[in-house]
């Protein structure tokens, strides 16, 4: 008896933490807008220096119509995705050879954590030197803001797996590719999966700095002529829409982590 309760507030208990996932993000994105449209309404703060929820929206629904945030939109997202695609291909095989090679991570740590301390916007002018203006050198910077998240989470999956596993394994006979398909990869997922989902969505960021120093045609570039112009509706208007980018890429990571192991949530 005690058993079949214990999984009927199990199987009931997960349910309710989905509803309140959803529930407590809008909860907040509500207060948010209302304290938005107490100001932009009812103060004396001009609608030029802080346009009102109605008309972002207004302009969002128009600009998106006639196609001037479509294009941007997609130029973007196709900027940080190639950009994530380069760092997930270099991260995962240099974090694996850091675990793995104790003197390779001596000599990397190093010239890793320095290059954490060079902003993004110092990179890309050297960018251009070196590749010229488009959609190569942005998609390079968003492949460098996102490399270091995903590497150190790739190191933390593969040594925090428990040393007996691998012993017992190598017990077995399992060495060097198949060990690592069957038994470390699996069992590092979780936090490889934790970094590819901040990377993906950090590289927004990538491409957008990335637009305001090496010109484009994405949303950057959108940021950037609206607050020269001082288009108030139309900067809150494509920022509205990149953290609409940052979310939809961030649930779908979620979703992604879910499908390929679905017992996560149980653990949480």
């Amino acid at each position: 008896m005690k058993t079949r309760r214990l999984g009927r507030a199990v199987t009931t208990a997960k349910p309710q933490g989905a509803l309140l996932r959803v529930a407590a993000p809008l909860l907040v994105a509500l207060v948010g807008l209302t304290v938005w449209y107490l100001l932009a309404e009812t103060s004396q703060v001009s609608k030029a220096f802080l346009p009102s929820p109605a008309a972002v929206a207004l302009r969002i629904g128009h600009d998106w119509a006639s196609g001037a945030l479509i294009t941007p939109t997609l130029i973007t997202l196709g900027e940080a995705g190639a950009g994530c695609i380069v760092a997930v291909l270099v991260a995962l095989p240099i974090g694996y050879a850091m675990v793995h090679s104790p003197l390779l991570a001596v000599a990397l740590q190093p010239f890793l954590a320095a290059s954490q301390a060079v902003p993004a916007v110092a990179i890309a002018p050297l960018l251009v030197v070196w590749l010229g203006y488009g959609t190569v050198p942005i998609a390079v910077l968003c492949a460098l803001v996102v490399f270091f998240p995903m590497l150190l989470n790739v190191v933390l999956g593969l040594t925090s797996i428990a040393p007996e596993l691998l012993d017992a394994a190598a017990l077995d006979g399992a060495h060097g590719w198949s060990l690592a398909r069957h038994l470390e990869w699996p069992l590092a997922s979780r936090a490889v999966l934790v970094g590819l989902r901040g990377g993906f969505t950090l590289s927004i960021t990538g491409a957008v700095v990335g637009e305001f120093v090496m010109g484009g045609n994405g949303l950057g570039m959108l940021v950037s002529v609206y607050s020269n112009t001082l288009d108030t509706a139309g900067l809150f208007a494509t920022i509205l829409v990149l953290c609409t980018l940052a979310v939809a890429i961030y649930a779908a990571m979620l979703a992604v982590e879910h499908l390929t192991d679905p017992e996560r949530e149980k653990i949480r």
